[in-house]
């Protein structure tokens, strides 16, 4: 007699494609997945804890280390959430520079995914070409806030100092040679017989699953819906320049590669434009209970003086009160819930992580499928565990 049996099994968490350290149980009927069941928490780092006990200006070189391959988004996104409870606004130019930074570490990150994608999938040269490019971000990093990760460069208020010399030649030049090496990536790619049947209608998401799971960023864009932080709540100058939104309409890991794509190539425009229109002036707000005062001022100012002890010892004291941020990073809505009782230090911060809403919906983009392509699925997402974990 026959009788219909299924094996659960572990998948992770020391799993080469699970980009870090995840466990799914799956249970499977032959190579059909029944079920999928995430568990998280091997890269618990308490940060969002951490903070409570930190001075507002330290908490800039833990927040680097949440969603580590988009650093400056998480710089962005807490400090516009610290300056709301200030109520300060943030000198043009520090604007303009904070969104250079950001959308070059979108292309930077993007080009992660990419790489990491392609060895997911044996396309393992793929890996070396998207690093070399990548290399010329952290190069570009390191030249302006002095790491190549963990920049720690954006303060409260606008940045550490102005861009160095030698930085608008190396962004132009990188930018240029961009497209060419796109092309190259998506002739290898985007008509390949085999890279397609991997891709094309795997791990579908439609878009009323992607909405009820709250999943943002290209996951949610490849399901064929508009939504971008930088367009919907435009911040830090996004409205002043033009760019498009891209995205899919089936919903499936191909939708997701092609949105990507798309996606640094329009952060390339943005760039462009911005440093074409880089305005003159201060790159720091002349508050001087936010900020330090200049070296020239102190040597004349028992106020100045008095003002930078105050900030280096104590920290800023926002207001009692609440404040939401949120910024468009690499893998969705990147937000920040900072409670203050008017101490030096916040009370409560929450961190809306885009990979902890995009991984609820990989059982729903697995279910029925086939078990190789769970490695497929996980990949379209593009999920960061220390974002997930925090």
């Amino acid at each position: 007699m026959l009788t219909r049996q299924t094996l659960t099994i572990n998948m992770g968490p020391q799993h080469p494609s699970t980009h870090g350290v995840l466990r799914l149980v799956l249970e499977l009927e032959g190579e059909t997945i029944v079920s999928c069941r995430p568990v998280i928490g091997y890269l618990h780092t308490g940060i969002e804890k951490e903070m409570e006990f930190r001075s507002y200006h330290q908490n800039i070189t833990l927040v680097d280390r949440i969603e580590y391959l988009s650093s400056y988004h998480e710089e962005m996104a807490y400090c516009l959430a610290v300056e709301k409870l200030l109520g300060i606004e943030v000198p043009k130019r520090a604007q303009v520079i904070r969104l250079i930074m950001c959308e070059l570490n979108r292309i930077a990150s993007h080009l992660v995914w990419l790489g990491t994608t392609g060895i997911d999938l044996n396309v393992s040269s793929l890996l070396m070409y998207c690093f070399r490019d990548r290399e010329q971000f952290m190069e570009i990093s390191e030249m302006v806030s002095g790491q190549r990760m963990m920049p720690g460069y954006f303060r409260i208020g606008g940045v550490q100092w102005d861009l160095p010399e030698g930085f608008f030649p190396k962004v132009r030049s990188f930018l240029e040679e961009l497209p060419r090496h796109l092309d190259e990536y998506e002739a290898m790619l985007t008509d390949n017989l085999i890279w397609r049947e991997r891709h094309e209608g795997v791990a579908v998401l439609r878009p009323a699953d992607a909405l009820a799971y709250g999943v943002t960023g290209p996951v949610l864009r490849g399901s064929g819906i508009a939504y971008d932080v930088r367009k919907a709540f435009p911040y830090s100058s996004y409205d002043d320049y033009e760019f498009d939104v891209p995205v899919g309409r089936n919903g499936d890991a191909y939708d997701r590669y092609l949105v990507r794509m798309e996606e640094m190539r329009q952060s390339r425009r943005i760039v462009l434009q911005a440093l074409d229109r880089l305005p003159d002036g201060p790159v720091i707000a002349d508050d001087r209970k936010v900020a330090l005062p200049p070296r020239a001022e102190l040597v004349r100012s028992m106020e100045a003086v008095i003002h930078q002890f105050k900030l280096v010892s104590e920290g800023i004291h926002p207001p009692p009160g609440e404040a939401y941020a949120a910024v468009e990073s690499p893998r969705g809505e990147k937000g920040y819930y900072i409670v203050s009782d008017g101490s030096n230090r916040p009370v409560r911060v929450r961190v809306r992580a885009p990979s902890f809403s995009n991984l609820q919906a990989l059982p729903t983009m697995v279910r029925g499928g086939m078990l190789a392509d769970v490695v497929v699925a996980i990949a379209s997402i593009d999920i960061v565990l220390g974002d997930v974990d925090r």
